[in-house]
């Protein structure tokens, strides 16, 4: 994948504000030092994030407490 758009996220996810909130969550398990989970060479954290949502290698997860 040469560059990672929005359009190729919201695929994966239902609305932007999901993706700002997944890329935001994962972004920071990145930097915390979990793995990554696509092959890429030296992007920042956020590109990997978006990446991976890209990929659908990151699900949105429903909170069990909303009906």
């Amino acid at each position: 994948m040469a560059r990672v758009t929005i359009e190729d996220c919201l695929k994966n996810v239902p609305s932007r504000f999901a993706l700002v909130h997944m890329a935001a969550l994962r972004v920071r398990q990145i930097r915390e030092g979990a793995d990554v989970l696509v092959k890429s060479s030296k992007n920042e954290d956020a590109v990997m994030a978006l990446r991976e949502i890209a990929a659908n290698r990151i699900v949105l997860k429903k909170n069990p407490r909303k009906k």
